[in-house]
């Protein structure tokens, strides 16, 4: 990547909370202007402290932080030219909208400020909301408010962490999609931290998956689901089968899987154990029996369109033949 189109680079960055393991070892990561990066990982993996890094809210042990080229380890946080969207959005209860999204506008008076207000608010439809006050908004109301708050400070890059998991399930999905259209349409460099791959994929333009403190694997939303580099990222990205020959260990995601008609060498004989509607699809949990050319050390777990499985019965013998395996 050219340097010109680097906002963040991360390099070589360890970081400790007192005399404890390290919650951050030797991280690397480049961020491109214009971007939206997810920091996907478990709770407890390092993704919070990651963020507090960049904005400066802790300093590193070792490595260094740059922010358009320019070295931030010893740059305050209020100078560094970032927002900071809080899981749980921070709005003041006593200030109406419009006080809340101006509150760290240190001249409102000035006219080119008050114009990047006025587009800001215009851009996330908030201008029928200016005089309410937060408990007389929705939760995505709420959250596009803290969204204003961050954006009128003008940053260089915008860093969220998990906005989106206090809303209900149908809200998140509707306040995700507004999300990205927001950031598609302002192109604000974008560091997103989540626990939820469905978010993950559905919003990045690249996703780096953390574990322990380290970027186990980085890469589009389609790389990492198509071509894991490690058990890890295969299974955490999305529902896994792991199958086994020989030596090797491929990747078989449960739509992968249609029935077979006629036994190939590469077809998979079992009995099925469970059957779960999910609407458009009905998941089946096979115990593999017989000979197989694979193996699997668990149930498999196989996703089919509903409609084709009306007939099928737990119990049932079933031959599958495979559409697709990633080798591992």
């Amino acid at each position: 990547m050219d340097s010109k189109e680097i906002a963040l680079k991360i390099s070589n960055v360890s970081f400790s909370y007192k005399k404890g393991a390290k919650a951050i070892n030797n991280f690397n990561l480049e961020v491109r202007k214009g971007s939206f990066t997810t920091l996907l990982g478990e709770s407890g993996c390092g993704k919070t402290t990651i963020l507090k890094l960049i904005s400066g809210f802790l300093q590193p042990d070792v490595g260094l932080i740059e922010i358009d080229g320019v070295n931030q380890n010893r740059i305050e946080p209020d100078k560094r030219k970032i927002a900071f969207v809080f899981q749980n959005y921070a709005l003041f209860p006593h200030l109406t909208v419009k006080n809340n999204i101006l509150y760290g506008v240190k001249n409102k008076k000035n006219e080119n400020n008050y114009k990047i207000f006025e587009d800001t608010v215009k851009s996330l439809n908030l201008d029928n909301l200016l005089t309410r006050y937060p408990h007389e908004l929705s939760g995505g109301q709420q959250q596009r408010v803290a969204l204003a708050r961050s954006l009128v400070l003008n940053p260089k890059i915008l860093l969220m962490d998990e906005p989106l998991s206090s809303l209900d399930t149908k809200l998140r999905e509707k306040v995700r999609d507004e999300l990205k259209e927001i950031q598609q349409k302002l192109k604000i460099t974008t560091i997103y931290v989540t626990h939820d791959r469905e978010e993950a994929l559905s919003l990045s333009d690249k996703i780096a998956v953390i574990h322990d403190g380290k970027i186990l694997q980085e890469g589009s939303p389609k790389e990492l689901y198509f071509s894991p580099t490690n058990l890890y990222t295969a299974d955490f990205i999305g529902h896994a089968n792991f199958l086994k020959n020989n030596e090797n260990t491929f990747l078989v995601r449960p739509q992968w899987f249609a029935f077979s008609d006629d036994e190939q060498q590469n077809d998979l004989c079992g009995k099925i154990e469970e059957i779960t509607f999910l609407g458009d699809t009905t998941r089946l949990i096979i115990k593999l029996s017989g000979e197989n050319f694979f193996s699997c050390e668990q149930n498999l777990t196989v996703d089919l369109p509903t409609i084709i499985c009306d007939d099928l019965k737990k119990g049932n013998s079933i031959l599958l033949k495979i559409l697709k395996k990633w080798k591992l």
